[in-house]
């Protein structure tokens, strides 16, 4: 399955922020290309091959291969962190938005797996200008999930002797959906989120 034909509840990837259709065109090619291949055996050449452009034709809109991945990093992170952001500031307990926070994350890990997949695990390829501002917006995305932590502790929900451990580990459990899940396995995106909210308020002492 191509990234443009992801989906997660039914909802085709459009990558809105990018224009014109020939940058969005070769951003989807790279993300492909990356996933496939990663990003160090990955050429500009290959990128625009599977965008049916020329090489050329990729440096009209992209100076180096490494600002496509900066682009889709952004992007990406961005995404993570308005779907945690949203269910961090929903009305409710500390126990239904941590679910609601979890079950929201792994969705979009499992039905943009190609996507979460490069912005996931492709970090280190990046330039230091470039993996400060993602970087950054990892700690901003931890802050989310943590804070939901902290509020469960605070009104007595949760059992957590450390809260910044069980962050981590609560976010990679999501994360990690993107290197493992397939269409052809035997649960959907949607069923792996609500797996993954119960795993998760079992670990955090929720009653």
């Amino acid at each position: 399955m191509s990234t443009a034909e992801e989906t997660t509840g039914g909802e085709v990837e459009p990558w809105e922020e990018v224009t014109p259709d020939a940058a969005r065109r070769l951003l989807v090619a790279a993300v492909e290309a990356f996933a496939e291949r990663g990003y160090h055996a990955t050429t500009t050449r290959d990128i625009a091959g599977r965008a049916g452009m020329s090489p050329a034709a990729l440096y009209i809109h992209y100076k180096t291969k490494e600002e496509l991945l900066h682009r889709i990093s952004r992007i990406g992170h961005d995404k993570a962190l308005d779907i945690l952001r949203t269910a961090a500031g929903r009305e409710g307990s500390a126990r239904e938005r941590l679910a609601d926070a979890v079950s929201s994350f792994v969705r979009w890990h499992a039905g943009r797996r190609t996507t979460a997949r490069v912005v996931q695990y492709e970090l280190d390829a990046l330039g230091p200008e470039a993996r400060a501002e993602i970087v950054a917006l990892r700690r901003q995305v931890d802050a989310e999930v943590r804070g939901i932590i902290e509020d469960g502790v605070a009104a007595g929900e949760f059992d957590v002797p450390d809260v910044q451990g069980t962050t981590l580990a609560v976010l990679s459990l999501c994360i990690d959906v993107a290197r493992w899940f397939t269409v052809n396995g035997p649960r959907t995106p949607e069923q792996v989120g609500a797996l993954y909210a119960d795993l998760v308020l079992r670990m955090v002492g929720a009653e």
